[in-house]
């Protein structure tokens, strides 16, 4: 069907004829679709966004949010860099480091974790506190996951040949079996993590020196270059779902079961505030939800090259990360800590 521009003389026309004109609101007209792909099944690591889709807050940005599952075969990244995602998230900020060194065409905009939730446990009759307790000690851990205790070893003085390393999968049961004296995982698992009791001992990876930021948002240069207004309209309505969920834990939780039934409530509760203690901190406190630093970056870049992990180059900070799109939605990111 053809289309005919609307004269203001016939606009006017259909006025005074009695024709009632009013100014829609945005929300009339149609929304931007947008996909956010995950390195992951989704879970509870989307709290914020699932709050800010509920409530209407991408809508109210003009954005229709959609949340695009990964998998054990998917991380994501492929999707992102081809441009069939405007953006995606990934578990570890080292997985975009690596992605740079390899110069697909990714960077990181905002992180919604401050600090990893990794973390080393043991059993209180058989405590490791510090690093340096770790020597001698059969620890279980992931195949995924060994970079991770060789950064921990390098930033205290060790390597591998200090430990015994057991190839474990995510259950803990090892340690309760005594096969192995650490076990690894996520502070936000908190279904694993039921097995280890009360009295299980904590040693945070971020707290060994290893400063690594979870669940970093990413994106392309392009897309930073020519849609940085869509970005700063998602990254607003992600980070005032956040502070939603932050506020208002047991109704987000509701809304995280809405959108994924296969979920426990009960677990999803528990492991929310674990979460959002990660999500916000003194540093969001000063600079709003998402918020990062450039030193911290610099710092994971610096130690993963120390390791060899970067087999074609060591990328440049500014090739992984950029502070555009926050320095742009500043005002906006609700300070909470």
């Amino acid at each position: 069907m053809a289309q005919f521009p609307i004269s203001r003389r016939s606009l006017m026309s259909t006025a005074t004829a009695g024709a009632a004109i009013s100014i829609l609101p945005r929300s009339a007209f149609a929304a931007q679709a947008i996909e956010m792909q995950l390195g992951w099944i989704g879970g509870g690591n989307q709290l914020g966004e699932v709050a800010a889709i509920q409530m209407g807050y991408f809508a109210e940005e003009g954005l229709e949010l959609k949340i695009v599952p990964g998998g054990p075969n998917n991380d994501g990244v492929a999707g992102v860099a081809s441009g069939r995602s405007l953006v995606g998230q990934v578990s570890s900020s080292p997985s975009l480091m690596l992605a740079a060194s390899q110069d697909l065409p990714i960077k990181c905009f905002a992180v919604s974790a401050q600090k990893h939730p990794y973390a080393f446990f043991s059993l209180g009759k058989n405590p490791v506190h510090t690093p340096a307790e770790m020597k001698g000690k059969k620890i279980g851990v992931q195949a995924t996951g060994v970079i991770l205790l060789r950064a921990l070893l390098a930033k205290n003085g060790m390597t591998l040949n200090d430990v015994q390393v057991v190839t474990i999968g995510a259950d803990m049961m090892p340690i309760m079996t005594g096969q192995v004296d650490v076990v690894t995982g996520w502070l936000t698992n908190t279904t694993a993590l039921k097995v280890l009791g009360a009295d299980r001992v904590v040693l945070r990876l971020w707290d060994t020196g290893v400063k690594l930021y979870a669940n970093p948002y990413y994106t392309t240069p392009d897309a930073i270059a020519k849609q940085g207004d869509v970005l700063a309209k998602f990254l607003r309505a992600s980070a005032k779902g956040w502070a939603y969920a932050h506020a208002n834990r047991d109704k987000a939780v509701e809304m995280l079961i809405k959108q994924y039934p296969n979920l426990v409530a009960a677990d999803e509760r528990a492991a929310a505030d674990v979460m959002l203690d990660y999500c916000f901190d003194e540093h969001t406190k000063a600079s709003g939800y998402g918020a990062m630093e450039a030193s911290v970056w610099q710092d994971q870049i610096d130690l993963y090259a120390s390791l060899g992990q970067f087999s074609k180059r060591t990328p440049k900070v500014d090739e992984v990360m950029t502070l555009d799109i926050l320095k742009a939605t500043a005002a906006a990111r609700p300070k909470i800590g």
